[in-house]
C-alpha cells in the first residue's frame, strides 16, 4: 500500500534521500582514494622496516644460541 503522495514541500522524497547519499559517498570515496595514495609510501617502508628488525634480530638470537664445534688437529 503507498501513501498517496502529497506536495508538502517538507516531505522527504525517496529521490532526495538517494541524491544526498549518493552524493556523501562520492566524496568519501575521493578522500579516500587520496588518502590511499598518501599512505602507500608509509606501509611500504613500514613493512621494509619491519622486515629489517626482524631479519637484525633474528641474526643476534642466532648467533648467541648457536654452537660453536672446535676441530683440532692432533
Amino acid at each position: 500500500m503507498r501513501a498517496e503522495q502529497t506536495d508538502d514541500p517538507d516531505r522527504i522524497t525517496r529521490e532526495d534521500l538517494d541524491s544526498t547519499l549518493r552524493s556523501v559517498v562520492g566524496e568519501v570515496e575521493q578522500q579516500a582514494a587520496v588518502g590511499a595514495r598518501r599512505f602507500l609510501p608509509v606501509a611500504i617502508g613500514a613493512g621494509v622496516g619491519l622486515l629489517m628488525i626482524a631479519y637484525f634480530l633474528g641474526r643476534r638470537v642466532g648467533a648467541t644460541r648457536s654452537t660453536v664445534v672446535e676441530i683440532r688437529r692432533i
